[in-house]
């Protein structure tokens, strides 16, 4: 008897503990942004996590981010002597600051613009979106997504594009033919409009898709 007293104080403890901390986020956000300025910027790796990506074209050949910054959350943003971009969310919480609630909808989002100049792009992300638009890598991307859809329109890539999510679908549009890409494409539980392998082609399409479909157009 004693020892299932102790059992549910503490369990009484543990929900009143859930009850104060995990249903509120007490974090202040700030929005922030960075120019790339006088860096001719050569390629860009985004690492982050529970942020919804938007990435577009720059107009003016340097690399544009907005963001939100918190106190106990917040991203790191930096250039090396190679010419490469990084940006990582970086943490200073409690255990406790990670029960409950996240941070609201509006400062979970991260619009990126890339000139030209970049040739490789990394992202990553997960549980929220990750949306290309119109962008022309004469490289490589690679783009992953764990919890969350991956959409693109019309991007052009010179060499290879790999897609990869789990618990999300693939869709979007690429330029340039059926017969300018060799394909690699691996799915579990969902449907797909290409073929698992194929064979020819200059550059490389590689798709792993695990619980979501995948669904991807060839556009001149």
């Amino acid at each position: 008897m004693k020892k299932l007293l102790s059992l549910l104080c503490v369990a009484i403890v543990s929900l009143t503990l859930f009850a104060f901390t995990g249903c509120s986020n007490d974090d202040t956000f700030t929005a922030k942004s960075y120019t790339s300025g006088e860096n001719v910027i050569e390629s860009v790796s985004i690492d982050i996590s529970d942020r919804q990506i938007d990435i577009g074209v720059s107009d003016d050949e340097q690399v544009h981010i907005e963001y939100f910054d918190g106190e106990k959350e917040y991203f790191d943003i930096i250039v090396s002597e190679h010419n490469a971009l990084s940006v990582k969310l970086e943490f200073n919480k409690e255990w406790t600051d990670f029960i409950g609630s996240k941070a609201a909808a509006e400062y979970r989002k991260i619009t990126v613009k890339l000139p030209t100049t970049v040739t490789m792009l990394s992202v990553n992300t997960t549980n929220e979106r990750i949306k290309v638009e119109q962008l022309t890598i004469a490289d490589s991307i690679t783009i992953t997504n764990n919890g969350g859809n991956i959409e693109f329109n019309k991007i052009t890539v010179g060499n290879a594009l790999s897609l990869n999510t789990k618990n999300g679908n693939i869709t979007g549009s690429v330029i340039g033919g059926w017969d300018d890409f060799s394909i690699k494409s691996t799915i579990k539980k969902g449907n797909s409009n290409l073929p698992a392998e194929k064979n020819g082609g200059e550059k490389s399409l590689n798709t792993n898709c695990n619980n979501g479909d995948i669904n991807i157009e060839f556009v001149k």
